[in-house]
């Protein structure tokens, strides 16, 4: 099995029945309490951590004396608005006493699907982490229409795992694992403690939602795996329910693991080498061996852009000679890009009016 203290960086997704007691509303504080713990000792190893946490509406929900049923999507999104608010307070109240600092950020679907917006959410990202922050996600049930839900954290997290490059991705639930059949209704059914590859045979075994305060059922939790494995980040599903579940699972506790198809990096490459450029970059000499030599692309390196392309869309990098060295998503549109070519980024905001990323294509961003 996989050992947690192997990872560069981990994203632990947490559901609304661990974190929200079911029958009275009200947060697990001693079990939150605990897994602040097991991210601190983490953290002590030098693992980056991100949380996806769902709760938000749960807590709402019992703040505002909300049935446990299935609610409208206005009470659903005015629970998230009274709940968010508890729900990263109780976070930093958790953490603060292990000199952790906290952030929040709230994410639709649009923002994994529209590039602009997710080199934005990959920068922020990875802005918290370079600075020792636990970044807590969610959903931001508050403005989400069903048209860009995820609609449930299990997919959530998956996402939130490949933006960040994590190599693990661990799902705490209320199963110990996957299971060739529903455990309450079939007592032969039997868990996998690993599964290299997802099959046809595999999803057939998957069940629907089970609690009555959480989204995902093993349907969810497959697809997430999907997601991660194919971007190089191994995934776990354990139960979550009992205290320090992080290092529970770290000694021995059951679970299941997904198998990396392959490691984020390559993963990630690979990606952006397929996408259809919308336009040339041509680099002077100097940018050039910048770029062989594992550098990000600087404005000062650009000497000519061909195309109509917008930030985030893939541009092919070219030398001199027309020669195609790489692909690369490249954070300023074309017009912008011509205006700030050849000069330094200290002087990004002066031409352009607002100040912008140092880099014009990042190296993690670059497919060279």
């Amino acid at each position: 099995m996989a050992s947690l203290t192997t990872a560069r960086r981990i994203v632990v997704k947490i559901g609304s029945a661990l974190l929200v007691d079911r029958e009275t509303g009200q947060l697990r504080r001693e079990w939150l309490m605990s897994l602040a713990e097991d991210v601190a000792w983490l953290k002590t190893k030098g693992i980056d951590v991100v949380l996806v946490s769902s709760g938000s509406i749960a807590l709402g929900r019992g703040v505002l004396g909300l049935p446990a049923v299935e609610l409208a999507l206005e009470q659903s999104q005015a629970a998230a608005a009274v709940g968010q608010i508890r729900l990263a307070r109780a976070y930093e109240e958790a953490l603060a006493p292990h000199g952790i600092t906290t952030a929040q950020v709230l994410v639709t679907l649009e923002d994994s699907t529209d590039r602009r917006r997710y080199l934005n959410s990959r920068a922020t990202l990875e802005q918290l982490l370079s600075l020792g922050v636990v970044a807590i996600v969610n959903e931001n049930d508050t403005i989400a229409t069903d048209e860009i839900r995820f609609g449930d954290n299990d997919r959530l997290a998956a996402q939130v795992a490949v933006t960040v490059g994590a190599d693990q991705l661990i799902l705490l639930s209320d199963v110990d694992g996957f299971y060739t059949a529903n455990p309450v209704e079939d007592s032969s059914a039997t868990r996998f403690d690993r599964i290299d590859r997802i099959t046809a045979e595999i999803e057939a075994m998957a069940g629907d939602a089970g609690s009555g305060l959480s989204k995902g059922g093993m349907k969810t939790k497959l697809m997430a795996a999907k997601t991660a494995t194919a971007a190089g980040c191994a995934m776990a599903i354990t139960e979550g329910s009992t205290r320090n579940p992080l290092k529970s699972l770290q000694d021995g506790a059951p679970a299941t693991w997904f198998s990396a198809q392959t490691d984020p990096q390559a993963a990630r490459k690979r990606w952006i080498a397929a996408m259809k450029p919308r336009g040339t970059i041509t680099l002077d000499a100097g940018a050039v061996k910048a770029l062989m030599s594992g550098k990000s692309l600087l404005p000062a390196g650009v000497a000519q852009v061909d195309g109509a392309f917008q930030r985030g869309d893939a541009v092919a990098i070219s030398d001199a000679s027309g020669h195609i060295l790489g692909h690369g998503l490249c954070r300023y549109t074309a017009d912008e890009t011509r205006i700030i070519k050849g000069r330094k980024s200290q002087d990004i905001e002066a031409l352009l009016g607002y100040p912008g990323r140092a880099a014009l294509i990042h190296r993690d961003d670059m497919a060279v």
